[in-house]
Order: structure tokens, then sequence, then C-alpha cells
């Protein structure tokens, strides 16, 4: 670059400056140079614009505009310093901004890099607080459409509080002064700093899903804005418009208003306030049951004053003397006619239970549950005697297979040959040798043995004559 530099521009007569005269740097030194220059020369800055062009990326990170009447600078605020805002940067607030000048190289434009915003004029948490309250008015979660009312008579009641808070001694008190036979139903949770909205969000669900609890308490005592903001944050919000029971809201002190108030089915101005709220209508029934108990027996009781004085005015006329004697007479003769109508109601009730008896009796004879009983017992006895013939005859039978198989045994010639004798058949087993005569010399014989046969040859035939001959 420095030859193509170092060549004339106009002629060849113009001297030619020195390398020392002239130096060349690039665009990124020269960007470089200027990054180091204001970085150099601002430190922290303070800046007081109105936001436009304001966009919160999917990365997290905030790019906005500060512009005034005369200028405008582009700024940027990274999700790490986004996170701690405490209300919603949008085009249109004044704002005053801290942060530092920087270069964005690639476009060679300078911003200023934000690490803090705040509202010029009106709090941080006022602005949120503005901003949520309009946000959650417009989706109609404030309409008196949707508060329900609070039950008469409530027999388990949840709170949503701190365990270390004076606001759960308090409702504890009131409560049990009031109304001590109470089923309390304490989710704990943390009611101030980071991540305490989170947290009374999902207690505030939790107590909606124990069985039988009919209203909800939710609160904390008093304290800073800071103390109170967890109630004004969007999840705590939801948590109580989602929320299926009647939810009282008891945060701080009277004159504190926070987003769950709003939202709440009722505001208490007090934790205490609150304990009396919810039972309030249990002591305006018990009231008006007395009040009305009271004009019961007042209106009675001056019906039977009237009924009285005219009872007397009318004993006293001459016509009607005699009336007290008559009823009397009445009254005896009503009491004989139903000593009689009892007499007779007992003699018929008592024919009528034997003749229920003697029915029974005639219906249980025949009865088939008593029949089968009886059959089953005749059947039982009948199985038993004719097993016992069954069993007799086969043993008789065996006994006499035992006998006749000994006399079989006795007879069979397989004995015979057991005592030593053996049985001589011809060479095809077709008939027995009884004389030595019917057999030949060289003839072959099989001779049956108690155990095995021997197949044998005849070598010589010897012919005894029997003495008896």
């Amino acid at each position: 670059m420095s030859d193509l530099f170092s060549q004339p521009f106009e002629d060849d007569n113009t001297p030619t400056p020195s390398p020392l005269q002239r130096r060349v740097v690039t665009v990124s030194e020269l960007t470089g140079s200027i990054r180091g220059l204001l970085e150099s020369s601002f430190g922290d800055i303070w800046v007081e614009g109105e936001i436009s062009n304001c966009r919160l990326w999917n990365t997290g990170h905030l790019y906005f505009t500060l512009k005034d009447s005369g200028a405008q600078i582009r700024a940027v605020m990274y999700r790490s310093a986004v996170r701690y805002l405490k209300f919603k940067a949008e085009d249109g607030l004044h704002v005053i901004a801290r942060g530092r000048l920087g270069v964005y190289e690639p476009k060679g434009e300078y911003q200023l890099l934000c690490d803090h915003l705040q509202p010029h004029g009106l709090g941080a948490l006022q602005l949120a607080f503005e901003q949520l309250k309009k946000k959650l008015q417009a989706e109609g979660l404030f309409d008196e459409a949707r508060k329900r009312p609070l039950p008469a008579l409530p027999a388990k009641i949840g709170i949503v509080t701190s365990l270390e808070g004076a606001a759960l001694r308090d409702i504890i008190k009131v409560l049990s002064r009031r109304h001590p036979t109470l089923h309390l139903v304490i989710r704990p949770t943390r009611v101030q700093g980071d991540g305490a909205a989170a947290d009374i969000a999902e207690a505030i669900r939790a107590i909606a899903r124990v069985p039988g609890v009919e209203v909800l308490i939710v609160g904390r005592g008093g304290g800073s804005a800071e103390d109170l903001q967890p109630f004004n944050q969007e999840p705590v919000a939801r948590a109580i418009a989602n929320c299926k029971l009647p939810v009282v809201s008891a945060v701080g002190h009277e004159v504190d208003f926070t987003i769950a108030d709003f939202v709440a089915d009722v505001r208490a101005p007090t934790p205490s306030a609150a304990a009396e709220i919810v039972i309030s209508a249990k002591e305006e029934l018990e009231a008006r049951i007395d009040r009305n108990g009271q004009r019961l027996r007042s209106a009675m009781a001056a019906v039977i004053e009237r009924r009285r004085s005219r009872l007397h005015v009318l004993a006293s006329r001459r016509g009607l003397a005699g009336v007290p004697a008559r009823l009397a007479m009445q009254g005896r003769h009503v009491a004989e006619l139903t000593h009689q109508l009892q007499t007779a109601m007992r003699t018929t009730l008592s024919r009528r239970e034997r003749e229920f008896r003697t029915l029974r009796l005639r219906l249980e004879a025949c009865d088939l549950r008593r029949r089968l009983t009886a059959i089953r017992g005749r059947l039982d006895a009948a199985h038993g005697r004719l097993q016992t013939a069954v069993n007799r005859r086969h043993d008789r039978a065996h006994a006499r297979l035992g006998a006749m198989a000994a006399r079989l045994d006795s007879l069979s010639p397989l004995a015979v040959l057991g005592r030593g004798y053996a049985v001589c058949w011809n060479a095809d087993r077709t008939a027995i040798i009884r004389r030595a005569a019917s057999v030949r010399p060289g003839d072959r014989v099989a001779v049956v043995l108690h155990e095995g046969e021997l197949e044998c040859q005849t070598i010589e035939v010897v012919s005894r004559t029997n003495d008896s001959e």
C-alpha cells in the first residue's frame, strides 16, 4: 500500500513526500483507535433520553435507541443486566441509562453499553406496578364479575404466608378466639426476596389441591415497597386468578395496595382483618339466627296471650257457663272410648299374631330349604348303607377270589413243575410225550422246567415196563 500511495496524483513534477510525513492506517486500526479514545475519555456516564426501536431478542439482549429532540444514540443492554430490570422497557419511556461508550466495529457505529435503566421521574417498581396492572386489567382479571363470594361457614381454611412473620400469628390468634373448631391448612413460603414470587405461586397451587379447603388467605405483614414486590409480580397474580378457591389477599398495611389485592376475590387491609372477614359470615349468620329466634318467640308469646284473653272473654259469657263441665264429660267419654278402642286393638292384634304364627309354621313346613335338608339327610344315610353293602360284597368277592386262586394254583401244572418235575413236548410242540416208545433216536424234544426250557436231542430210547403191567 505504501508503494501505491507513493505515486504522484497530479503530475510528475509534484514532489514526493517522504514516508515520515504520511502514516496510512487500516479501517480496523482507525476504528480501534476511536474505540480506545471513547473508552478512555468516557467512563461510566448517565444519559437521559426517550426509548425508541426497542427490541428484546431471543438471546435475551435488549437493543434500543435513546433520543431527544436533537440527536440519538444506539444502545444495547445485555441479558445479564436485563434480568434485573424492575419494569418493562418499551418505546416512549423517558429513562436515565447508566453505561459506557463502545464501538461496534463491524458497522463502525458507536453505542451505549447499558448496565442499568431507571425511569425518569417515576420509580422502577412503581412503573412495573402500573405496567402489570394495566396488562391484567385489560385481560379482565380485575373485573367484579369474576369475583367469587366467600363461603358462609368454612370448616377448613388454607393459609399461604411465612412461618416466621407476624401475619401468621395474627391470623391464628383471631381464628382461634372467634372460631376455635376451624381446621387450618398452612403452606409456608417465602414472602420477600428473589424467587419469592414463584414460591408463593406454587404454594397457592399446592393449597388448592388439598381436599376440603374452602377459602384461601394469602398475605404477609407490612414492609417497604421492595418487600411487597413479590405480590406485585405476574406469577402470583396468575396463580390467584387460576385458583379454584375464593382468595382473600392480606398484604401489608391498610394503605398498601398490590396486584394480588386487585386479582383476589376479597381484599383485606391487614392479615388480622382477613381472618375476621373469613369468619364474619358465620358470626352474621349466628346473629341473624338469634334475632329470628327472638322474633319468633315474641310472636308466639303474643299469639298465645291473645288466644288466652279471648278464651277468658268467652268463658265469662252467660251462654257458655256450662261449657267446661260439658267438656269434662266429653273428655271422660273420649277417654272411655279410647280405652275400649285400645282393648279391641290389642285383642285383634293378639288374634292376628296367633294366626300369623300358625301360618308361618305351616309355611315353614312347606319350606323347600327344610325339605331339601331332610331329603339330603336321607340321601346321605342311603349312600352310607349302599357304601357299606358295596364294601361287604367287595370283601366277600375278594375272599372267594383268593380261595379260588389258591385252589387253581394247587392244580396248576406249574406248581408240579416247581416240585422238580418236567414236561416233555415233541419237536413241533403239538403233543406231550408220555411214553419213551413214541420217540426215536435222533428226535428233538423240548423239556419245560419250573424255570426255563431245554431243547434236547434223543440219543437213545430205553423202554421200561411198568411193574403194574
